[in-house]
């Protein structure tokens, strides 16, 4: 019973990715964190499942129509939390707890106060930018309502994203499983209630989501606060200290920049979308649910990267850190092989959960089928990124995004839409939008390999975290 204890407490607690078997503790750290990506993801499926079923493809479209605005909106604070968990994982792999210390008081601190900021912005270009992406009237409303009250809910978001990082940056990938499989569990039981019950409509969705979403942003905070183990928060902890603040920010604006450079693109992207009618925005908020479980390997893997990387560099191990991309590799590309696999298989399946439309299964499995190989790119972009982000080199993949995005992906999407106009298709060919993305996916595995090889992130790694 007392191994057994043990056992449990080593999968819950801090993990030290600087010692064992390289591949053994990335999987430790990783499937827990890709049962956590499936869960988000999930997350996000139950609202559009709930909406295209109790309320039709119209307001499917609505939450589809603003996912871009509130990815651009998230994409900053998201930066940040990068870098606060590369900086997390440099001194718990440095042993240095006063500093360790010191990084998540003020971590804490910063959370406060840029999910406030974050808040205040999000509520006010809300409308403004709904209009810039020339949302359907029939929508308009709709997505403006989902949008505004998540925004009025962010600090809950942040707060859970920001402690979320603070505990995988120690190595626990486990409680912010448990705390996303909570507030999954909730927003499912809250969607039922407001929208199939009360009859709420979009409304009622968003008001399920930031309600789970504070709980679970409570639950993080208070795990953070429990581990007396790794932590000390006295009064010098919460001390802001702005060298190490702006240390945070230095390392994870350009991780920000790159999200928000993808972001950017995506609501450029959505006035394109939304110029091909909405029965293709409910395809698309179909196929990007569906496309979130393939993208899951991806993600994970890159971010156990980040953080394997970071407390091997933090402790001085080069050699660990040249052997990641193998291990990280070997696990994204296996992993996405089964999931590709599944997806086609059963894409239309998935598709017809969100809708009963025929058009918009027909349509939304073909654009499956033209993304499904360039997720094996994004998987190598993922990881090799994760590992220079973990060095410390965030501007190199902020660099590749920027020119995946900006140069490739919307020119293509854009040019592809014009060069196929005609009198039936007079907007052109809605498959550009696919089209784009997988030659940017493409380019931009080249790039990272590129760079990789090139070894210039190793160049930039400060063996002394302190």
């Amino acid at each position: 019973m007392a191994r057994f204890k043990e056992k449990v407490v080593s999968l819950i607690g801090a993990q030290d990715m600087t010692v064992g078997n390289p591949t053994s503790v990335m999987l430790k750290f990783a499937v827990p964190l890709l049962i956590g990506n499936f869960a988000q993801q999930l997350y996000n499926t139950v609202d559009a499942i709930i909406v295209g079923k109790h309320i039709g493809d119209g307001a499917l479209g609505a939450v589809g129509a603003s996912n871009p605005i509130l990815n651009l909106i998230l994409s900053l604070f998201m930066g940040v939390a990068t870098g606060a968990g590369i900086v997390v994982a440099q001194y718990f792999g440095a042993k240095d707890r006063k500093r360790l210390s010191k990084s998540v008081g003020n971590i804490l601190l910063m959370t406060l106060v840029v999910g406030i900021v974050t808040t205040i912005f999000g509520i006010v270009i809300t409308t403004p930018v709904l209009k810039l992406t020339q949302t359907p009237d029939d929508i308009f409303a709709d997505a403006r309502s989902y949008l505004l009250i998540i925004m009025a809910g962010f600090i809950g978001t942040a707060f859970y994203n920001m402690g979320a990082g603070i505990l995988r940056g120690l190595g626990d990938s486990i409680m912010p499983l448990v705390f996303l499989l909570v507030a999954c569990g909730i927003n499912i039981v809250l969607d039922l209630l407001f929208v199939a019950a009360f009859k709420w409509g979009v409304a009622g969705v968003a008001y399920a989501t930031i309600i789970a979403q504070f709980i679970s942003a409570i639950l993080t905070v208070w795990r953070i606060f429990s581990m007396k183990a790794q932590l000390d928060f006295d009064k010098e902890a919460f001390t802001p200290d702005y060298p190490l603040c702006f240390r945070i920010v230095r390392i994870g604006l350009p991780a920000g920049l790159t999200q928000a450079i993808f972001a950017s693109a995506q609501v450029f992207v959505q006035s394109l979308t939304n110029s091909f009618g909405t029965a293709f925005i409910a395809t698309t908020t179909a196929v990007m649910r569906v496309d979130g479980f393939a993208m899951m390997p991806n993600f994970t893997f890159g971010m156990a990267m980040t953080t394997y990387v970071g407390q091997n560099v933090g402790a001085k191990n080069k050699e660990r850190v040249d052997k990641a991309a193998f291990h990280g590799l070997r696990m994204g590309l296996i992993t996405s092989a089964v999931l590709i696999a599944a997806i086609l298989i059963f894409s239309e399946g998935l598709l017809s959960i969100f809708t009963e439309t025929e058009e918009v299964i027909d349509m939304g499995a073909r654009m499956i089928r033209l993304l499904a190989f360039g997720y094996f790119a994004f998987c190598v972009t993922q990881t090799l990124g994760g590992i220079m982000r973990g060095a410390g080199d965030t501007m190199t993949p902020m660099v590749i995004s920027l020119i995946t995005t900006i140069i490739v992906r919307l020119p293509s999407a854009y040019g592809i839409a014009y060069l196929t106009r005609s009198p039936e298709l007079p907007n052109g060919m809605p498959e550009s939008i696919y089209y784009s993305l997988l030659i940017a996916w493409v380019i931009g595995a080249v790039a990272t390999i590129i760079a990789y090889l090139t070894g210039v992130w190793k160049r930039k790694i400060v063996w002394d975290a302190k």
